[in-house]
């Protein structure tokens, strides 16, 4: 049976694994085997090692699609081969540029303050924590000093400091030990990089500066600096500015694209064109004239169907529009205060203001399908 370590490592690397959880799936779902309760007992024992073993080779193989992807889409097969003697210089530049524990430094300073901050906002001795665990209103406990906190969380735990160090004592090493892989290689992508980028003369140039005091200290801290919480601040109160502006162009923008003729669908095709879409897709006409001709008539049962119950949302609309702007000129009154009123009348009113809101998002769409427009618009 597999140590209760080795699961670790392997969760560990499927943790830092992301490319795996972004990969299509490619292989059906195994279909559920009903056994009798014999074969359920001559059956083989299930083998934990085998299975982690399927499970990592299965995880190998969606990380090779995703890299495949990546190749893909970032080609370097077609760029003209590097001159050895400027890749090895390039090699001293990003070996400057990129020493070791560089990554652990920088993803410390963007993950390592919100993974230290979240931890204690879950720790057992938050207020969150210990308001989830007791139904006390977390103000109250706020108002506790941190001794008391503690004593009510040993409560619940008393081994809850051993466990929240087991973190820092057996994961963070494996993230360490993770980050430091993978700097070799991108020390050699970025070799590979610069080398294309400079020349010969120019890499020297910048090696000649690394090696100085001042170039020695920006090599150590130019990664880390990208995540320093200056720059984080700076970009997240940047965020508010970009968004407003989208939403003053959005006008604009919306015009601009209105412009444009819409995308035509299959209905909109003639006979004529029809005709040659089926030649260039080497169809018979006829399947797709049958598919236009089905859309045209699912379009027109649509309009009729959605013609016959405008009357009725809009006047349902109206009925209730009417009683909720009489509600809102009362609402000073003590009458129409619901708290004042019996359970069944505060019933019906809710009823009616549930069916006023459905009315109205009904007449919206319909609103909507006449003017050709989508529900996101």
């Amino acid at each position: 049976m597999m140590s209760s370590w080795k699961y670790m490592l392997l969760a560990g690397a499927a943790a830092l694994a992301p490319a795996a959880a972004l990969a299509a799936p490619t292989e059906a779902p195994l279909a559920e085997v009903v056994t009798t309760p014999a074969e359920e007992d001559a059956a083989a024992p299930f083998d934990s090692e085998a299975a982690a073993a399927e499970a990592k080779a299965k995880m190998q193989k969606e990380m090779d699609e995703v890299i495949t992807l990546v190749e893909k889409m970032f080609d370097t097969k077609s760029l003209p081969p590097i001159d050895p003697a400027r890749l090895a210089i390039a090699e001293q530049t990003t070996a400057a540029l990129i020493p070791t524990g560089s990554i652990e430094k920088m993803l410390d300073n963007m993950y390592g303050r919100m993974f230290r901050t979240l931890m204690g906002e879950f720790s057992g001795q938050s207020d969150l924590m210990l308001s989830i665990k007791t139904g006390v209103e977390s103000d109250k406990i706020a108002a506790l000093d941190d001794a008391t906190k503690g004593q009510i969380a040993d409560l619940f735990d008393p081994h809850r400091k051993e466990r929240e160090d087991q973190i820092t004592r057996l994961v963070m090493p494996l993230i360490r030990e993770a980050l430091a892989d993978m700097e070799p290689p991108m020390r050699a992508g970025l070799a590979k990089a610069y080398a294309r980028k400079f020349t010969g003369a120019q890499l020297a140039d910048l090696n000649a500066f690394l090696a100085t005091p001042t170039g020695q200290l920006y090599a150590s801290e130019w990664m880390a600096l990208q995540a320093d919480p200056e720059v984080m601040v700076a970009v997240v109160k940047a965020v508010p500015p970009l968004l407003t502006k989208f939403m003053d162009r959005a006008p604009e923008i919306e015009k601009d694209f209105k412009e444009l003729p819409k995308e035509r669908q299959l209905a909109d095709l003639s006979d004529g064109e029809l005709a040659k879409l089926a030649r260039l897709m080497k169809v018979d006409v006829s399947a797709l004239k049958e598919q236009r001709d089905m859309w045209n008539a699912d379009s027109m049962e649509a309009t009729e169907a959605a013609g016959s119950e405008d009357y009725a949302d809009d006047a349902a609309v109206d009925a209730a529009v009417d009683a909720a702007d009489a509600a809102a000129m009362a609402v000073e009154n003590s009458e129409y205060d619901r708290s004042n009123w019996s359970d069944a009348d505060r019933q019906r009113v809710e009823e009616l203001e549930a069916a006023y809101r459905k009315a109205e998002a009904a007449a919206v769409e319909k609103a909507r399908e006449r003017l050709g427009r989508n529900p996101s618009d």
